[in-house]
């Protein structure tokens, strides 16, 4: 039997709105301290989001999506933050924020493979 490992995940969603508070899922963020693994999944579903508000900033959100997912990649465009470890930019991202892109509640699982599990809960909880 393999070993599985805690992880962490926590989905992003768009709401376009804040103050309707309406959201659509468009990626998900897992941790798995043990593995000193971080990764996001981002898929926008362009058509739910303006179903929400028309005059959505289509452009902004996938630019903030790619954001997540260059902090979590440790890419350079990151800054400071993608220099962090993997816990440090975990939490950093989980913050609560009152943009058009948010994190939403932590939850826990088990796993042996991470990267796997990012892409089911992307084809589970988001596509």
């Amino acid at each position: 039997m393999s070993v599985r490992d805690v992880y962490e995940y926590a989905l992003l969603r768009v709401v376009p709105r804040v103050e309707r508070g309406e959201c659509c899922n468009a990626g998900v963020i897992v941790y798995c301290r043990a593995q000193s693994f971080i990764a996001a999944r981002t898929h926008l579903d362009e058509a739910r989001v303006t179903a929400l508000d028309p005059s959505v900033d289509l452009a902004g959100v996938r630019a903030a999506l790619a954001a997540v997912e260059s902090v979590c990649d440790g890419g350079a465009s990151a800054g400071q933050a993608g220099r962090d470890d993997a816990g440090r930019r975990f939490r950093w991202l989980i913050a609560p924020r009152s943009t058009v892109v948010q994190p939403g509640p932590v939850h826990t699982g088990l796993t042996a493979d991470p990267k796997a599990e990012a892409e089911r809960l992307l084809d589970l909880l988001v596509r």
